[in-house]
């Protein structure tokens, strides 16, 4: 490569390592911190889980038609949604006999709603985890939708762009090429060993 050639390919790489930094500097951020959050989950016991439980009458003709497979399961959904406030995504909605029991979930946070279908009656019972548990639940994916499976995957692709125009940009710095490109090969070889002597 032609040193002209090389210089611009140097100067783009510095410019697209710098810019990619900083466009997912939030995400790189949130992911570093949960990071620690969810490995020493023991450090951060501030947040108590809440538990509210309620009790209510819905129509009874939603939950007691001729076939189970007639229960109003939207008209069910909304008018839980809207009379409790409940979040999260729909998760299950079981019919058996006597019962049915209908299930949201989301990062931090479940509501789980037992119907008896014989008189419409119902007790809900919704538990929030608190602050470190959505993060935690956030940066694992669970309960979270698929909008923000395709954050962690973009996420996970922008560390892995950033790492790399970082150690090529260690190529076209003679100076310091040696010495960068052996602090890489000593980081890689430590992080092999930890785990090849420590993780059971």
């Amino acid at each position: 490569m032609s040193k002209p050639a090389s210089t611009g390919l140097a100067a783009f790489l510095r410019w697209l390592h710098l810019y990619l930094s900083l466009f997912s500097f939030a995400a790189l951020f949130f992911f570093a911190v949960t990071g620690v959050t969810l490995n020493h989950a023991d450090w951060f016991y501030g947040d108590k889980q809440q538990t509210v439980q309620c009790k209510g009458q819905l129509n009874v003709r939603w939950v007691k038609p001729a076939e189970s497979s007639n229960v109003a399961r939207l008209e069910i959904v909304e008018f839980l949604r809207r009379t409790h406030s409940v979040k999260g995504a729909l998760s299950d909605f079981r019919v058996e006999d006597s019962q049915c029991t209908v299930s949201f979930k989301g990062p931090g946070y479940a509501a789980d709603t037992f119907i008896n279908r014989d008189t419409g009656t119902y007790e809900l019972n919704e538990t929030r985890m608190g602050f470190t548990a959505i993060i935690n639940d956030l940066h694992k994916g669970r309960d979270t939708g698929r909008v923000w499976s395709w954050m962690i995957d973009v996420s996970a692709i922008l560390m892995c762009l950033v790492s790399l125009t970082g150690l090529v940009l260690v190529v076209f710095l003679k100076r310091r090429r040696a010495a960068g490109l052996a602090v890489a090969v000593v980081g890689t070889i430590i992080c092999y060993l930890l785990y090849a002597w420590w993780v059971p």
